[in-house]
């Protein structure tokens, strides 16, 4: 069974086009949802569906 695939913060910066820090404002400010966590690591991860929703609300819809 395959795992579902994880976008780290960088990796979503980079799909985006803006910086990881432009991500933890928008997620401080609430324009973009709460990320959720790696339960080991507490890292950022972001799964393909939310990647999706983040490029809707930046106006980049594919």
């Amino acid at each position: 069974m395959a795992k579902n695939k994880y976008y780290t913060i960088q990796e979503l910066s980079k799909e985006l086009g803006i910086s990881k820090e432009t991500i933890k404002r928008y997620e401080k400010k609430g324009i973009f949802p709460k990320s959720s966590r790696n339960p080991i690591n507490h890292w950022r991860r972001y799964s393909l569906k939310r990647v999706r929703e983040l490029k809707k609300i930046l106006g980049q819809e594919e």
